[in-house]
């Protein structure tokens, strides 16, 4: 399976510290045991205001990434009966391993009587698990992950916020939300209680579709028009990333940034075409200079074909 993936973080323009982690697991990572085909890529996002919010958030990526050699035992359905959809796949796996990471990070706010001080340290995760024909998604906090087709947003995570929950419940609207000073509160996160829910997801994609998963530092800057108008604009992942990054910090940049862009089996050619286009851009490199080293390739490998066959 083709991915073409790539992962920014930023500390953006008001923090003083990246409170962001980030992981990926491709299908040639050693001892891969999850799945045959694919990546797990995760974002995790530290509370701010709280203790270690960047301990957490690397903590909680460690252990998720940690489930592609050690997959959690989960009971599963062997008598032929039909598997609910929220148990199909890997989905038990991400949700057990999300509360593994819980388990982990609040023990420790137990041990160091954190959990007292009302501000222990804790964490936002979001994960996926990328395979030929499906995506599946765990999910606690207000990270979000996006399926794009085409440029168009077909679907994307509910964030686990206070702002998000009061347009859901229809006592504020979108536009309320978004600039509401209480849209950083999250209601869900991992490791400041003793259990958590996990939201789970499974998406259908096909080629050309593209993921993207990103801590609110993108969300709360970028609107979804302004994020599929980047998509539109095309490149490679990485290129998308940094456009993203950028955008984020040029409207403020209040709060870390990070993204992770995934192409799913990307047209070869076309990829090919893009990567030459960001080396030219990145290295200044003019047509004039390509057109004559092709040129130079062309002549030395027809002498040296020639030297060959006739000397």
């Amino acid at each position: 399976m083709r991915l073409d993936i790539a992962a920014l973080t930023d500390i953006g323009r008001r923090k003083n510290k990246n409170e962001d982690a980030f992981g990926i697991c491709r299908e040639d990572e050693p001892d891969l045991k999850l799945f045959k085909e694919g990546a797990l890529v995760c974002v995790a996002d530290g509370l701010g205001g709280h203790t270690g919010g960047e301990i957490a958030s690397k903590l909680a990526v460690s252990i998720i990434k940690d489930i592609v050699k050690h997959p959690p035992i989960v009971p599963g359905s062997d008598n032929g009966e039909e598997v609910d959809e929220r148990d199909e796949g890997p989905l038990p796996v991400l949700r057990q391993a999300i509360r593994r990471a819980n388990d982990s990070i609040y023990l420790t706010n137990r041990d160091q009587d954190l959990v007292k001080t009302k501000r222990p340290m804790g964490t936002t995760v979001l994960t996926a698990i990328i395979e030929p024909k499906k995506v599946y998604i765990g999910n606690v906090g207000d990270s979000r992950c996006y399926h794009l087709r085409d440029g168009e947003i077909i679907a994307h995570t509910e964030d686990h916020s206070w702002v998000d929950e009061q347009v859901r419940m229809g006592l504020m609207s979108k536009a309320e939300a978004e600039t509401d000073y209480r849209r950083n509160i999250v209601t869900r996160c991992v490791g400041t209680h003793d259990e958590v829910e996990v939201d789970t997801y499974r998406w259908h994609v096909a080629p050309g579709d593209m993921l993207l998963l990103c801590t609110d530092g993108l969300v709360n800057m970028v609107s979804d028009k302004d994020i599929k108008a980047v998509f539109r604009e095309g490149g490679t992942s990485g290129e998308i990333a940094q456009r993203l990054i950028h955008l984020a910090n040029e409207n403020g940049g209040k709060d870390n940034i990070t993204v992770v862009v995934a192409t799913i089996s990307p047209n070869p050619l076309r990829q090919i075409a893009l990567r030459t286009r960001a080396f030219i851009r990145r290295h200044h490199v003019s047509p004039a200079k390509i057109a004559v080293t092709l040129l130079y390739g062309i002549v030395a490998f027809g002498l040296g074909y020639a030297a060959r066959v006739y000397l």
